[in-house]
C-alpha cells in the first residue's frame, strides 16, 4: 500500500477514535506511528510532539502534519492532516444537530459527563507518556532507575517548582527550558 494512502488511513482511524482533544490522542498516535508501523522512533516522536506544542494550532493536527511530513513529504502531511480532521468534522456536525434536537435531555447530559471523565483519563495518560519519554530519553528498552535521565528530572522538577511558586508565565518557562536544553544537550 502506498505510504501516503496508509498515512491517510492510519490518521483517519486516529481521528475517528480521538475523544478529548490533542493531549488525549498522543498515546494513540504514538502507538500507531512508533509501535505498529515503525515509521519513526520514540525520540523523533517526542521531538514532533514538542514542536507541535510550540506551533499555533491544535496539537493533534500539528502532530499529524509533522508526522506526515516526516514520513511522506508534502503529500504525506496533507494525507495525515486530512485523515486526522475529517472524522472530527463529520462527527461534530452530526453531534451539533443531535444536541440541538435533544438539548434538554437528562440522559444526554449524563453521557457528556461520562465522556468528560474518559477524556481526563486520556489526557493524564498522554502526560505520563511525554514525561516518561523525556526522563528515559525515548528508550523503551531500558526503563529502570539507572537509565533515568537525572538532568531532565532535575530540570523538570526545578522548573515546575518555579512555575508553581512564582507563577511565572509558561512561555518564559519554555524559553528557560530551551536554553537549558542547549546548555545540557546542545
Amino acid at each position: 500500500m502506498n505510504v501516503v494512502w496508509k498515512l491517510f488511513i492510519v490518521f483517519l482511524k486516529i481521528g475517528l477514535l480521538s475523544i478529548g482533544g490533542g493531549y488525549a490522542i498522543i498515546p494513540s498516535i504514538q502507538e500507531q506511528i512508533v509501535k505498529n508501523n515503525n515509521w519513526i522512533s520514540d525520540k523523533v516522536f517526542t521531538d514532533i510532539i514538542t514542536i507541535s506544542q510550540m506551533t499555533p494550532g491544535p496539537l493533534a493536527v500539528n502532530t499529524s502534519t509533522f508526522v506526515g511530513l516526516q514520513i511522506g513529504g508534502i503529500a504525506g502531511a496533507l494525507a495525515a492532516t486530512i485523515g486526522c480532521i475529517l472524522c472530527g468534522i463529520m462527527i461534530s456536525l452530526t453531534l451539533y444537530h443531535f444536541f440541538q434536537t435533544h438539548q434538554n435531555s437528562a440522559c444526554v447530559l449524563e453521557i457528556l459527563n461520562g465522556l468528560k471523565s474518559a477524556s481526563s483519563g486520556l489526557i493524564i495518560s498522554a502526560a505520563v507518556t511525554i514525561i516518561w519519554l523525556a526522563l528515559y530519553n525515548g528508550d523503551r528498552s531500558e526503563q529502570n532507575i539507572l537509565s533515568l535521565n537525572k538532568t531532565a528530572l532535575f530540570l523538570f522538577l526545578t522548573l515546575l517548582f518555579i512555575l508553581r511558586k512564582w507563577k511565572i508565565h509558561p512561555i518564559l518557562i519554555m524559553c528557560i527550558s530551551g536554553m537549558a536544553g542547549l546548555v545540557f544537550y546542545g
